[in-house]
């Protein structure tokens, strides 16, 4: 087909039964059923006025089927037409700034003179007074107090006394303990000593224990410093892994 040819329905190249709409240089994916032939012409030939009306309603089909052509693009009737206006969309309003505090990354507990961290999930106790929990989580609890100084006492001795008050004021009903951990450890700038069970109950639920000791460093109190940690058993508590971060954590205050 000649680029030269005007725009308008012609037979489709493709499908020779229908009618194709070229727009002037190319054809569009619009096609339609070809229309019937008109009515017979008169014989002698059509009269100054039929001709005049003949022209008139070819022109006004030839208008309307541009109209209906541009109003399909306009529509994305074609296979790959798109309109040529994107909707507006509204612009929501900017959010306005947070006023929440960050959640603190560790706690300070004066009364002892120790600074421990909060793992992600754990949040510090609403009160904290001596010998009572500093910071809990879901099945996980932390303790500390401070011990009268005993100048034969080491941090092993009293780690490895601690250990069962520790799980009795944990736990109601220990029917066994295994230990799992005792051990030194590096705490606060001096040597510590940890040890850890694993507790049963009679109502077949179980836990960990832990008491950590240690005397702070030179030059602070000299009464030895106890962490107490009480985790549920996995599922129910939290990972195991928070009990050491928590212990290799610790720092003295003013350090």
């Amino acid at each position: 087909m000649s680029r030269r040819l005007p725009p308008g329905w012609y037979p489709d190249p493709d499908a020779p039964h229908l009618e194709r709409w070229w727009d002037g240089t190319a054809w569009t994916d619009h096609r339609r059923a070809p229309e019937g032939p008109g009515p017979p012409r008169p014989a002698g030939g059509a009269s100054g006025r039929a001709k005049a009306v003949a022209l008139t309603t070819s022109g006004v089909v030839l208008v309307a089927a541009i109209v209906s052509g541009a109003f399909a693009l306009a529509r994305g009737d074609g296979d790959d037409v798109v309109a040529d206006t994107a909707p507006t969309v509204a612009t929501p309003p900017p959010s306005p700034p947070s006023t929440a505090s960050p959640a603190p990354s560790r706690l300070d507990d004066e009364l002892d003179g120790i600074s421990l961290p909060l793992p992600d999930g754990w949040i510090p106790a609403k009160s904290v007074t001596r010998d009572n929990v500093v910071m809990t989580t879901g099945g996980g609890r932390v303790f500390t107090h401070t011990l009268p100084a005993n100048p034969g006492a080491s941090p092993e001795s009293v780690a490895k006394k601690d250990i069962r008050l520790a799980a009795d004021s944990s736990y109601v009903g220990i029917r066994s303990h295994r230990v799992v951990g005792s051990e030194r450890v590096a705490v606060a700038g001096c040597t510590g000593y940890l040890v850890r069970w694993r507790v049963r109950t009679a109502r077949g639920s179980e836990g960990y224990v832990q008491s950590l000791a240690f005397t702070p460093a030179p030059g602070g109190p000299k009464d030895a410093v106890v962490v107490r940690f009480a985790f549920d058993a996995p599922p129910d508590g939290p990972p195991l892994a928070d009990m050491d971060r928590i212990t290799h954590g610790i720092r003295s205050l003013g350090r």
